[in-house]
């Protein structure tokens, strides 16, 4: 299951996302979304989960989750259109 997660704090990087989604389950990948010309943080990710369940606890746990300041949304990722 991939879950989209937005307001993240600007200076998180890919390894910090997989260390705050690791403690829901097992991680497949995370990947915080970054400008192509400069490289920083758009101040969303993608967390994706070997299974539904495990996904469905992360976005519970995670949405509205206060992170340096932040408050995380998470929901279930939507298909590219």
């Amino acid at each position: 299951m991939k879950l989209y997660v937005g307001n993240l704090p600007r200076q998180m990087n890919d390894a910090q996302l997989n260390e705050l989604a690791a403690s829901y389950g097992t991680v497949v990948s995370a990947t915080v979304a970054t400008e192509r010309s400069s490289g920083e943080s758009k101040g969303f990710g993608f967390i994706e989960f070997e299974n539904a369940e495990v996904g469905r606890a992360a976005i519970a746990g995670l949405n509205g989750k206060e992170v340096d300041g932040q408050t995380l949304k998470a929901d279930e990722a939507k298909p590219k259109k």
